[in-house]
C-alpha cells in the first residue's frame, strides 16, 4: 500500500486539494501498478515560520 505525504504551505482552495489527490493518486498507480483503492495520500500544510530556503525562514520574506 502506497503512502504519499505532500508538504505545501497553506492557501490552496478545496477544490485544489481535491485535485491533487485525484492526480497523485493516479500517477502512483499508474507507475506502481498498486490499485487506486490502496493509494493513501496525505496533505500537510506547513506554518511558513517553519519552512526556509537558503536560511531566510519564508515568514521572514
Amino acid at each position: 500500500m502506497p503512502y504519499v505525504t505532500v508538504k505545501m504551505l497553506p492557501g490552496r482552495t478545496d477544490d485544489q486539494k481535491k485535485a491533487l489527490v485525484e492526480k497523485v493518486t493516479d500517477a502512483v498507480s499508474e507507475t506502481t501498478g498498486a490499485p487506486k483503492e490502496n493509494v493513501v495520500v496525505f496533505i500537510e500544510e506547513m506554518s511558513p515560520n517553519h519552512y526556509g530556503v537558503a536560511g531566510i525562514r519564508h515568514s521572514d520574506k
